[in-house]
């Protein structure tokens, strides 16, 4: 089995086909929408694919060390998560195939009027280290 992030982007992904944004949606279709990620994640649960899923808030900030003695320094000239990612769901699968295939089903949540948004997801494996070769 291979763990792979399925990754929900607010921007910066290509947009997609029902492209209104989710602050815009009526409460009954961010329940809809919040309803399919759930009975998509109980199904997962059921075939033991699921790991784990977040919805991220839109508050956040950058820290970083800046030294010694010094207070981290926060956010900066650059495009921060809280605008970029909305959130995420962790998958094991047999194959990259399963993989693709769940995050485009996953793509077809609703969105605004009901109809599927067919939003872009990052698909990104979790990193494995190659076995080492012992002798």
């Amino acid at each position: 089995m291979a763990k792979y992030l399925l990754l929900k982007h607010y921007r910066g992904a290509p947009a997609s086909v029902n492209d209104v944004p989710m602050d815009q949606w009526t409460p009954e279709e961010v329940s809809a929408h919040v309803q399919y990620m759930n009975d998509f994640a109980a199904r997962l649960e059921s075939t033991g694919e699921f790991v784990d899923s977040q919805a991220l808030s839109s508050e956040g900030t950058f820290v970083r060390y800046d030294g010694e003695g010094r207070p981290p320094v926060t956010d900066g000239p650059f495009a921060e998560t809280k605008d970029l990612i909305a959130g995420w769901m962790v998958i094991d699968v047999d194959s990259y195939e399963r993989a693709v295939e769940l995050a485009g089903e996953l793509s077809a949540a609703p969105g605004a009027g009901g109809k599927p948004i067919h939003e872009w997801l990052e698909l990104r494996p979790f990193y494995a280290p190659s076995p080492t070769v012992t002798e």
